[in-house]
């Protein structure tokens, strides 16, 4: 079975904790450990999340002003070499030494027509009093906006069109490699007036990202991996229940946070509607159930199995 696994970002960093490397390294160990459960018999595709990762780099560029702050494209390139590396390394300690792995670079183009460029939403960086972040979106020509009692910059988060490595990551799955790719949405790309591929100032969101290139690899299960086990009614009363396989007429007629599980949500309704083949959203520490068809929210376009 051809699997897309979207590693959400509790998997590289948990609540809370301090964004030190051998934090980042045990969680992605403890990662590799339950997809390594999963992987003899099938064909693995890895993608992943980088925000606190993107954000640090921020954080310490804004702290050396010899230079101007590297653009977000850049960055989004550095964090996924990063991620890829570690997760490279832990699941190559687990899994026979002749299983072959490997990170690609993901340029993802999106439209620069997108109306999120209109409404940007996504927070990137530091936080700043509200005098310097009006002096600095003033100067660098930012978006600001309110968090908490204090601003961050905030930037557009395009949809996903077109995967321009989609023919080498497919080549690689073919010959069974485990590919780890599409890092934190995919490194946002358009053409200019001239025709000239160019990086842009904006966030894709990684689970949509995952959705396109589960899409376009054919792949038979799309799981989003998150740190919690499904999508939920009722979320934090005492009458939540958890949905098991659902139709797409019944989770997309749900209201859900925009911010956290409605972008999986949409994420997983696209890949099923457009294939016909299942997304789960679900706890990365259920992936062998889930892979067995046993655990998470199962998105469907018809539902046989009850709930």
């Amino acid at each position: 079975m051809r699997i897309v696994i979207a590693l959400g970002g509790n998997a590289l960093l948990q609540r809370g904790q301090p964004m030190t490397a051998e934090n980042q390294r045990a969680n992605i160990r403890l990662a590799a450990e339950r997809i390594a459960a999963v992987a003899p018999g099938n064909e693995l595709v890895i993608a992943h999340g980088n925000g606190p990762q993107v954000g640090l780099l921020a954080l310490q560029a804004a702290a050396y002003t010899d230079v101007a702050p590297y653009p977000l494209d850049v960055l989004g390139a550095q964090t996924d070499a990063m991620i890829g590396y570690v997760i490279e390394q832990e699941l190559g300690n687990l899994l026979p030494f002749h299983q072959q792995l490997a990170t690609l670079l993901t340029m993802i183009e999106v439209d620069p027509k997108d109306p999120a460029f209109k409404n940007p939403t996504k927070p990137i960086g530091p936080v700043y009093d509200k005098e310097t972040a009006e002096k600095l979106a003033a100067v660098s020509g930012w978006s600001i906006a309110p968090d908490g009692d204090k601003f961050r910059r905030v930037v557009a988060s395009p949809k996903p069109r077109r995967i321009f490595e989609i023919r080498p990551i497919r080549m690689l799955v073919e010959r069974g490699v485990i590919v780890i790719c599409a890092g934190g949405g995919g490194i946002p790309t358009m053409y200019d007036d001239d025709h000239d591929l160019r990086g842009v100032e904006a966030v894709i969101d990684k689970d949509l990202a995952a959705a396109l290139l589960a899409e376009e690899l054919d792949a038979d299960l799309l799981v989003i991996a998150t740190d919690v086990d499904g999508v939920y009614t009722g979320w934090g009363t005492p009458e939540q229940a958890r949905l098991g396989a659902v139709s797409l007429d019944e989770i997309e007629a749900m209201e859900l946070p925009k911010g956290s599980m409605g972008p999986k949500v949409d994420a997983a309704c696209g890949f099923a509607r457009t294939t016909g083949n299942e997304a789960v959203i679900g706890s990365l520490a259920d992936i062998a159930r889930i892979v067995a068809g046993e655990a998470g929210t199962r998105v469907r376009a018809a539902v046989t199995a009850p709930r």
